[in-house]
């Protein structure tokens, strides 16, 4: 019994079978044995009190909040659910992993999800739509539950394919416990080598992984339970999907999601020059590389279709 809860830590296949077990009115239950590491992670912040702080800790977790949001919102998002751009197979390798950092289960579970979203956005079977299910629900609840645990794979048979992407999703834990394994070694060599730094192992684990993950955590999550409810909307999409600039600066330009939601096809969310839109910066810089190409965007046609309102049709 206490084996095979301990497992299903580790192993999400173990998940997965007993998610194809569950039925509707499972749609709801919680199980919270599962749900402990997320609980503790959040617990983890309060050692703050106890490891101090320090510039470079602090500078060190929002650096690590930025990289970790880039590879969410560029990778497991604009990629894996959209596939807005073309890469290689190492570097789609490597943008996996990246956003495996962010504690946000594997590529595959999040790009199926995110794609159940926008086929039922806002109707009832929209696991995370606020105007559904309410706001905790949609902020947080969905992804506890049982029903959602499973990889939704009918949904992403393309990147299934990839059995390092399906390693990566059945072992989505690996990933973030070597990554706060390193942050803590690396603590341990800058107390040693860069005394004057004033940061060691402990702190910069506290700050790097824990605050950052946590962090981020809830700044990713306003764009399901916050972007649909608060914000303008410039386009006539089914959905309540709107755009807000302050979720769009926590997220590195994902609050512009009514322009998302009226074209997910473009890699670009900030359809105009004011709308910052630091992702995109971001896969530019990459393309510019060499590193990703055949970056789509939103034509100046799909732009200034379906708006609802005059003003808008001007801009």
């Amino acid at each position: 019994m206490w084996l095979k809860k301990l497992i299903k830590w580790l192993d999400n296949d173990v998940v997965q079978i007993a998610s194809a077990q569950s039925n509707q009115a499972d749609w709801r239950q919680i199980d919270l044995w599962r749900v402990v590491p997320f609980v503790l992670l959040h617990l983890a912040c309060l050692a703050v009190f106890w490891v101090g702080f320090s510039w470079f800790a602090v500078g060190f977790a929002v650096a690590l909040y930025a990289l970790r949001m880039f590879a969410i919102t560029g990778f497991y998002h604009r990629y894996f659910s959209h596939k807005t751009f073309r890469t290689s197979r190492g570097f789609q390798f490597l943008g996996a992993v990246a956003g495996a950092t962010a504690v946000q289960r594997g590529p595959l579970w999040w790009a199926s999800h995110h794609r159940n979203h926008h086929v039922n956005a806002d109707e009832l079977a929209d696991a995370h739509s606020p105007v559904q299910h309410g706001f905790l629900w949609s902020h947080l609840g969905w992804f506890l539950s049982n029903q959602h645990f499973a990889t939704r794979t009918e949904r992403v048979k393309e990147l299934a394919r990839f059995a390092e992407l399906r390693f990566l999703d059945r072992f989505d834990v690996i990933v973030p416990i070597f990554f706060a394994i390193s942050i803590y070694w690396f603590g341990v060599w800058l107390e040693n080598d860069f005394s004057h730094l004033h940061t060691n192992g402990l702190q910069l684990l506290v700050w790097g992984f824990f605050i950052s993950t946590v962090v981020l955590y809830h700044a990713t999550f306003t764009v399901n339970s916050l972007a649909h409810v608060w914000g303008k909307r410039r386009y006539a999409t089914r959905d309540h999907s709107r755009n807000n600039v302050w979720i769009a600066f926590l997220t590195l330009g994902e609050g512009w999601h009514n322009n998302h939601h009226h074209f997910p096809g473009s890699a670009r969310q900030g359809f105009y020059w004011w709308e910052i839109d630091l992702t995109y910066y971001g896969l530019k810089l990459l393309s510019a590389c060499g590193l990703i190409w055949d970056i789509r965007t939103v034509s100046k046609e799909m732009r200034e279709s379906r708006k609802i309102n005059s003003h808008d049709a001007k801009q």
